[in-house]
């Protein structure tokens, strides 16, 4: 018999509090849930108020009958899950599972793991929150709901093996209309103009001004620096405004995700795992909130780290107010446990995680930041446009000397500094400079943006934003894709010393790196869903539901009447779509006219991926090509879809074969004779050169004749020998092959372990 017995989620989390805890009591961990609905069926009674139906998972029951015994033995079981919605039905699953009685079961929550938080929560205990409780079951089975309904109707109606889900399809919907925005997107160049001046007749008084008009063509900039040949210039206003920038509010799960990817170039689910690993270890408050509040005791010690490293002219203590409606996940940003702890150890990213909610956290708690934006308009007398120069010099850094929220643009504006320039001064133009420059496209979604675009919305709460888009991308409807940089052209005219010079030059431009894009199949299904089940693809409707969970979480409405008011609808929905006729060829682009033959050239998703086809008259073999990777079906050019029927490329003769690359369905390969080997992820099979591609088959060769010599025999059994293949070691015997497993080294193999391996292999 033991005194106590406390539950937590993880094991991390588990031998962190048994630190603070004595000897009477011990600490176990559930492993996430321990209970999930039945995978049979629906998993919901919809004939009993949405009842759900909970199984506990094959690989959870050893765990739950631990935790049984224990609690059997138990004087009292604390049951001490995370503090959010998950983490309060956690522990209802948890009672409901080992028989304890809901309403009497002591339940403990903590914001942060450390000794005083675990200790106050010991001594405060109350009893699960059912309200919460319902507001997780309502999520889980709603979206339970929309799954397993929306499913098959894609399976059917689109393509087999889909899948949709509430949140999710409307995460990809936002992608899809960015893409078709890019894709109706028509670049126009024109023109900008800026001068290099200086004041006070002195060239080390020099600055920069720029023309706020965008001059539409070659000859309207030509125009405008001809008008200022021989001009005066003027200074006509210096205004002068002292502006104060003051520190951003400590992280909410979304800023640190959004702050994390653009500082750290970490992924959303990156930064909630590290996170996840830091708060585990005692290291930082709970990293699932809406909040921006700070405890008092949070803000005292901020005030003592900003005076000890910076002086008492740098403290401002103060607290944030949370604007966030149904801001219900924690009491408190998320900040380091312990202010006075300035590093850590541990992994790479998690003490660059650290670092960063560090500084967030103790700048939010420094003075704002002085500073002085100057902005000049300058005359010219040959024309009416002005050119406008504005500059920045702060005045006191404030909370910029430790921290500064990122923004897409990194550069400080104190680099933009002016000399002193009085109203009414003559000003001489070193140089005038019509610079061509082109209209950009909207930026595809980063995770960062689309978890700030998400939370704008109201969709989805702090727990959702990372497997929203893990499921997403896991799908297949969204890849995550870089691209390099283009070059292009472009026309600068200088005016300078009287004369006007042209020339051309060149730029990078279009490059990115983890953009979130979607793909064929997912803006199919995006299509396929927002036709048939526009309602459910609404943003204000999403975010509308969110906002039912926190009215249950509140307790104002019952979970089964909300799911109720959204299934009945919603199921009508379902079967008219089962109902209606699918036009399958509205899923078929017609791209163009195959100029060498006159026929039709399209696009589709074939059997295993976007394809394009040229058509063929009844009784001939329609021509078929996959697309390449990062191509959509929707932008391909005719000249693009034409160029994917380049192959397969003979690159010619080689030891009396030819040497041809193709691509096929397990993907590009070079073939010579009846040897296929596989290009490298880095090889184009539309680009590969003869000498590469050579390369690529002797590899191949010497792979499979390093294959066929044994590298262990045993003479006692010749039928059993240890072979390298293609994919590491292995074990063949009379006529089959066995898996040689990595903990056991080929060379030093017995006959006793390899007989063992083949026996165990065959059950």
């Amino acid at each position: 018999m033991h005194e106590n017995l406390v539950i937590v989620e993880s094991p991390a989390k588990a031998r962190t509090i048994e630190k603070f805890l004595g000897k009477d009591f011990i600490v176990k961990s559930s492993y996430g849930h321990i209970r999930d609905l039945s995978k049979k069926d629906l998993g919901i009674n919809l004939d009993n108020g949405y009842e759900p139906v909970y199984e506990i998972p094959a690989d959870k029951r050893k765990v739950v009958n631990e935790l049984a015994k224990l609690a059997k033995e138990a004087k009292t079981v604390w049951l001490a899950s995370d503090e959010d919605r998950e983490g309060e039905a956690i522990a209802w699953h948890l009672a409901e599972v080992l028989g304890l009685p809901v309403d009497r079961t002591k339940r403990i929550v903590f914001h942060e793991i450390t000794k005083n938080a675990i200790l106050e929560a010991i001594e405060h205990p109350r009893t699960v929150d059912m309200h919460l409780v319902n507001a997780q079951q309502a999520r889980r089975v709603l979206d339970r709901l929309v799954g397993f309904e929306l499913s098959p109707v894609l399976w059917k109606k689109v393509r087999p093996s889909l899948s949709a889900g509430r949140v999710q399809s409307v995460a990809v919907r936002l992608l899809v209309e960015r893409e078709r925005e890019i894709i109706a997107f028509n670049g126009t160049p024109y023109f900008r103009v800026g001068g290099q001046f200086f004041a006070g007749g002195k060239k080390e008084n020099a600055f920069r001004a720029e023309v706020a008009h965008r001059f539409a063509n070659e000859q309207e900039a030509h125009d405008f620096l001809a008008s200022c040949i021989g001009a005066s210039f003027r200074a006509e206003s210096v205004e002068e405004k002292p502006v104060k920038r003051h520190p951003a509010p400590p992280f909410t799960t979304s800023t640190l995700q959004q702050d994390a990817a653009r500082k750290l170039g970490m992924s959303v689910s990156q930064t909630m795992a590290t996170a996840q690993r830091l708060y585990e270890q005692g290291l930082i408050t709970y990293m699932r909130t809406d909040s921006v509040n700070l405890s008092r005791m949070a803000i005292a010690q901020c005030k003592t780290a900003v005076t000890t490293l910076f002086g008492e002219q740098y403290s401002n203590p103060h607290n944030y107010i949370t604007r966030s409606k149904g801001a219900q996940e924690a009491h408190e940003a998320i900040r380091p446990s312990y202010i006075d702890r300035r590093e850590i150890s541990g992994s790479e990213a998690e003490k660059r995680l650290y670092d960063l909610i560090w500084k967030r956290t103790v700048a939010s708690q420094m003075v704002a930041a002085d500073i002085d934006r100057t902005t000049v308009e300058i005359s010219c007398s040959g024309s009416d446009r002005r050119f406008t120069a504005t500059g920045s010099v702060v005045r006191f850094d404030g909370f910029l000397r430790l921290y500064s929220e990122s923004t897409d643009d990194e550069q400080e504006q104190q680099e933009n500094m002016l000399p002193t320039i009085v109203r009414g001064e003559e000003l001489k133009a070193q140089s005038i400079t019509a610079t061509e420059r082109f209209t950009t496209p909207p930026a595809r979604y980063n995770e960062a943006m689309l978890v700030k675009r998400l939370e704008e919305l109201g969709i989805g709460r702090p727990s959702t934003y990372a497997p929203t888009i893990s499921t997403i991308i896991t799908r297949g409807y969204v890849e995550r894709q870089s691209k390099p940089a283009k070059k292009r052209s472009y026309r600068q005219m200088t005016l300078s010393g009287g004369k006007i010079t042209d020339k051309v030059m060149s730029e990078s431009y279009g490059a990115e790196k983890n953009r979130l894009t979607p793909t064929d199949v997912g803006m199919i299904v995006n299509d396929y869903l927002e036709a048939q089940f526009a309602p459910i693809l609404e943003y204000n409707f999403t975010a509308d539901v969110e906002k039912e969970f926190d009215r249950i979480a509140e307790g104002e409405i019952t979970w089964n009447k909300m799911i109720g008011q959204f299934y009945v609808p919603f199921h009508e929905m379902v079967e008219s779509a089962m109902d209606r006729q699918t036009d399958k060829a509205g899923q078929t682009r017609i791209i163009g006219t195959d100029p060498a033959t006159g026929r039709t050239v399209k696009a589709r998703i074939g059997r295993y991926g976007p394809m394009v086809e040229i058509e063929a008259p009844e009784g001939e073999k329609p021509r078929f090509a996959s697309l390449k990777k990062g191509q959509l079906i929707e932008a391909l050019t005719l000249e693009e879809a034409l160029g994917l029927f380049a192959l397969p490329r003979n690159l010619g003769p080689y030891k009396d074969e030819d040497l041809v690359v193709g691509i096929g369905r397990f993907g590009a390969y070079v073939r010579h004779g009846k040897t296929f080997a596989s290009l490298d992820k880095k090889d184009d099979p539309y680009t590969i050169t003869f000498e590469r591609a050579v390369e690529v088959l002797e590899l191949h060769n010497n792979k499979a004749a390093m294959a066929s010599i044994p590298l262990r025999t045993f003479p006692e059994n010749p039928d059993i020998v240890i072979k390298n293949g293609l994919y590491g070691p292995y074990i063949a015997g009379k006529g089959k092959n066995y898996r040689l497993p990595k903990s056991v080294k080929p060379e030093t193999v017995t006959l006793e372990e390899c007989l063992k391996i083949i026996a165990n292999s065959k059950k």
